[in-house]
């Protein structure tokens, strides 16, 4: 369930948003400065996300801080794959909500008193009263992402955009003890085709997810997309007056629910199917003591763990983040699928319809009326099918498909690659995963790596550190850690039990 999302109103308008009306301040200056691209980096992150936003926020309060023990200035670099800082901008659906407290910002719970808080945005844009009116915690995600921009512009100076990281590589070695002690972070400017290799003691990699897509689909098709790329890609596939007949969404969770609603405001005349394992569509549980495994301390808890019963604590949980929807909007379209009940006779004829207990198996491109489309064939897991047919295969012929499964976690393993040799064991084992500490760090076997230099992982340690780590919650504490792991070498295993480097996998 990504972005964290509800729709504001079932009556929003059909278009979407191409960007809400930032009053960014180029006059904004953060305490970073950049260096020379040959010099010896500090820090270079992989990723200018939110996770990466909010280590640059923690380094800027940091050096705020007339007690700040960064020792000189810090010499640091972001870069990112994307041409400006945007966050989730396919899902950016008109009237959609967040799900999380405007609280859990890029420094609030680590520093209420930092310039970054979106309390301080909303003052900077004149529009805290207003907002206070509104009596919510949970802002409209395009003003969300404003602020998330607000944020980024003051580190325009420290990010590279359009940047391609291509891969993390043994930079120079230490002729004495032969331990790595920096490395060399090549990227593709996509503008220019030019390579471009940095270095840097420390690297930390927050690339985000990647789009999942089904291993029945083709993973590039022009009639199928992934719901993040829904708000920015689908009206450009279809040409002025061709909009699609037919659309399937496949999916459960939040994203799908989300496109499904949407998709009429859209193209009005569609008919609309959404392809769902299960019986129905299951509500999230974001009850107070519940949402507690999204509190910062609770990563502690998680990783002190023996991995078998953090895994089934992360089992139990599920329900407040995958292949769930928030309840109001499940009974905004239940009550609209009502509504077909009255003005149609047949569920064929309702311009949207749920189909439940399906399995997709394949794709197969056909003709509908000349023009390109796709057929999707489903195993029907229905009890009134499987008694009815003796195949439980059945067809469905669309123009469109919209994938809402999710995201990959694992960009990381094309970029280390190269430095797989420095792990435990020399990477003997071609299967074997990155482990990383309770500070995010990665393991390298004992020696490899000075201990002035090292990796980090970020959005990828689920299993070790709890449901937040791929979410916005815990950014802003998540944020100081890291600066604090990097710069001031503090460490964070002593928080609980040692957990074996077999284990922690990311």
């Amino acid at each position: 369930m990504s972005p964290h999302a509800v729709p504001y109103s079932p009556t929003s308008s059909a278009g979407f948003p191409s960007s809400s009306k930032s009053s960014v301040n180029n006059d904004l200056k953060s305490n970073l400065r950049r260096v020379d691209d040959n010099e010896i980096h500090d820090l270079i992150c992989v990723g200018f996300g939110p996770a990466s936003l909010a280590i640059a926020v923690a380094l800027h309060d940091a050096l705020d801080n007339a007690c700040h023990s960064l020792g000189a200035q810090p010499k640091v670099r972001f870069l990112e794959k994307q041409k400006q800082f945007r966050w989730h901008a396919g899902m950016l659906l008109p009237g959609a909500k967040m799900q999380i407290s405007f609280i859990k910002d890029m420094a609030t719970l680590r520093n209420p008193r930092s310039e970054f808080t979106f309390i301080n945005y909303l003052h900077r844009h004149d529009r805290l009263v207003q907002f206070t009116n509104l009596g919510t915690f949970l802002p409209q995600r395009i003003e969300y992402e404003d602020y998330m921009k607000w944020c980024a512009s003051w580190f325009e100076d420290v990010v590279d955009y359009d940047q391609t990281v291509q891969a993390v590589e043994v930079g120079n070695k230490d002729p004495l003890s032969g331990a790595v002690e920096y490395f060399n972070v090549s990227s593709l400017d996509q503008t220019t085709g030019v390579v471009t290799t940095r270095k840097a003691k420390h690297v930390v990699i927050a690339t985000g997810g990647q789009p999942n897509i089904p291993k029945v689909l083709p993973t590039s098709h022009p009639r199928v997309i992934h719901s993040s790329q829904y708000v920015t890609n689908v009206t450009s596939m279809f040409p002025p007056g061709q909009h699609p007949r037919s659309v399937a969404v496949i999916g459960a969770g939040q994203s799908a629910a989300e496109v499904f609603n949407n998709i009429p405001s859209l193209f009005p005349d569609a008919k609309v199917h959404l392809l769902i394992r299960g019986s129905a569509l299951r509500p999230s549980d974001d009850s107070p003591f519940v949402n507690e495994v999204f509190n910062p301390g609770k990563v502690d808890d998680y990783y002190s763990q023996e991995p078998t019963l953090r895994a089934q604590q992360i089992a139990r949980d599920k329900a407040t983040n995958y292949s769930v929807v928030r309840l109001e909007l499940i009974e905004h379209i239940y009550s609209m699928l009502y509504s077909y009940r009255i003005q149609y006779e047949n569920e064929v004829e309702w311009p949207q319809r749920i189909h439940t207990h399906r399995e997709l198996t394949g794709l197969q491109d056909i003709k509908l009326d000349g023009k390109p489309a796709v057929r999707l064939h489903l195993q029907n897991n229905t009890s009134s099918f499987r008694a009815a047919a003796s195949d439980l295969e059945e067809t469905l012929d669309v123009d469109l498909v919209v994938v809402a499964t999710g995201y990959r976690r694992d960009a990381h393993e094309d970029i280390l690659k190269n430095v797989r040799h420095l792990m435990p064991g020399g990477a003997a084992d071609p299967t074997a995963k990155w482990t990383v500490g309770r500070d995010y760090c990665v393991h390298f076997a004992k020696g490899a790596v000075s201990s002035d230099a090292g990796i980090w992982l970020q959005g990828c340690n689920e299993k070790t550190h709890g449901l937040s780590d791929t979410l916005l919650s815990i950014l802003s504490v998540r944020g100081g850690e890291i600066v604090d792991s990097i710069f001031n070498k503090l460490s964070f295993e002593s928080h609980g039990a040692a957990i074996g480097e077999d284990e922690c996998v990311v």
